[in-house]
């Protein structure tokens, strides 16, 4: 059977896997989007706290997807939990370093603006700091994103849902019939769905950014 055959025949069930990958994906990528732009707003002005911030969501993506997994199984077990908060944990770092960067990037002018005319200081966070720096969050969510759709796929080691399943069951079971063909088919389908992504991020980027930000 060559690699069409093989997609035309189970294309049933690549379609269910494609789908519970990306919905996977986007759950957790708006999970880590929260929490990333939460931990921002708590440390973008202090230059300690920001440091400490961006040190620990890198530390957390210098452990290998494999040894996270399998120390999240005595605790978690097997299936989604352990996936949702692997891909989480993963997808912190560019939306936490880029919240950051895009508030600290706020001119001060700004901000002196918003409170003589009597704004709190909530509310020039949320009216003013955080729509000025939307571009940069949403770049880090996307680039997030973009990580999570590959890391997904190692999500299989612990059960967790997606197209993973496919190149796992292919790869141990190399020179076999349609082995290759499985892998390859998992492959391609994330790939597929990181671009269509992709084209999403870009727009929602299009239509939520002005174009006076755009052109800064």
């Amino acid at each position: 059977m060559n690699f069409w055959e093989f997609v035309v025949d189970r294309w049933n069930r690549l379609l269910v896997e494609a789908l519970l990958h990306v919905s996977a994906v986007v759950q957790c990528a708006v999970l880590a989007a929260l929490i990333g732009v939460g931990i921002g707003v708590a440390v973008y002005r202090s230059p300690l706290g920001s440091t400490a911030a961006t040190a620990l969501t890198s530390a957390i993506l210098t452990i290998p997807s494999f040894a996270l997994l399998g120390l999240l199984i005595p605790v978690l077990g097997l299936g989604v939990p352990p996936t949702v908060v692997a891909l989480v944990l993963y997808g912190l770092l560019p939306v936490v370093r880029n919240t950051i960067v895009g508030l600290g990037g706020v001119d001060p002018a700004v901000r002196d603006a918003a409170r003589g005319v009597g704004m709190s200081r909530l509310g020039v966070l949320t009216k003013v700091e955080l729509r000025l720096a939307w571009p940069a969050i949403l770049t880090g969510t996307r680039i997030a994103t973009q990580m999570l759709m590959g890391i997904a796929a190692i999500a299989a080691y612990v059960r967790g849902p997606g197209l993973g399943v496919e190149i796992f069951a292919g790869l141990t079971r190399a020179g076999s019939a349609n082995a290759t063909n499985q892998a390859v088919a998992g492959t391609l389908g994330i790939v597929v769905l990181a671009l269509i992504l992709d084209g999403i991020f870009a727009l929602i980027g299009r239509y939520t950014v002005s174009r006076g930000i755009r052109g800064q």
